[in-house]
């Protein structure tokens, strides 16, 4: 089971000289399994992605705030006639998918809707628990303004568990520790540090601290921090990293790599 991170800058792509290290394209995480090929989000990190899979590709929205959706309308494969691919969409019971990123996708915010697109694109809703070939993909409502899922990808004797655009709540903390328990990798949201979580209340995101209590109480082999503020960094980045005494924590970088 392999992860590449594409784009892990949140809340919106940057274009800053001192923000390369760390990346400046927003959420998008490629995970393969076997010959499955999923897809954590379609930041504009999407864009640096691969066309040619051995399956169809199946890409998972969190939710439908903009970094998270804007590399669907650029991404090539969608616009390649001979090509298939699966976008599930978080859509309240009874609504159509299609319907909802239409919202998005659509005059006078964008040219065209992505079912008009060349390419075969399927869109389905975000409905858990379900599978793809041996890949089981598991989830449960996170805390974020306008609601963001919380994902789990487990493959043979591997699993991967996606906390991004995640406020701390207690009751939601408690299921994300039982979902993550003993998991191999845990990719969760450190966009704002302790201090500045406190004049940040309800904006949807988390701190290291959280990050590193979860770690703890859950059990996981590693933990990866994602969603980099906007305005953080390299050095800034490099600093809260430094401060960050365990060797199975890691501040997310565009293109890094793990297999697990």
């Amino acid at each position: 089971m392999l992860l590449k991170v594409l784009g892990t800058r949140g809340s919106m792509a940057t274009n800053r000289a001192d923000q390369a290290i760390y990346g400046r394209a927003t959420s998008c995480y490629m995970v393969r399994a076997g010959e499955e090929t999923v897809f954590l989000d379609a930041g504009n990190g999407l864009l640096a992605a691969p066309v040619e899979f051995p399956h169809p590709p199946h890409i998972l929205l969190s939710h439908l705030h903009l970094d998270h959706v804007i590399g669907l309308g650029m991404y090539p494969r969608l616009v390649r006639r001979d090509l298939e691919t699966f976008i599930h969409v978080p859509a309240p019971r009874g609504e159509d998918p299609g319907n909802i990123l239409e919202r998005v996708y659509s005059p006078p915010f964008w040219p065209v809707s992505l079912s008009s697109y060349a390419g075969d694109v399927r869109i389905l809703p975000l409905s858990f628990p379900f599978q793809i070939g041996e890949l089981t993909v598991e989830g449960i409502p996170g805390c974020h303004p306008g609601c963001s899922y919380i994902i789990k990808l487990s493959w043979r004797d591997k699993s991967i568990v996606y906390a991004s655009d995640y406020e701390y709540e207690k009751d939601s903390f408690l299921r994300l520790i039982e979902l993550a328990k003993d998991v191999d990798l845990v990719l969760y949201d450190g966009q704002y540090s302790s201090d500045e979580l406190k004049s940040h209340k309800g904006f949807g995101h988390s701190s290291v601290n959280y990050a590193l209590e979860l770690l703890d109480r859950c059990g996981a082999r590693f933990m990866w921090i994602v969603h980099h503020h906007p305005q953080r960094t390299d050095a800034e980045l490099d600093a809260m990293a430094a401060r960050i005494l365990r060797k199975n924590v890691h501040f997310t970088r565009e293109g890094d790599e793990i297999v697990l």
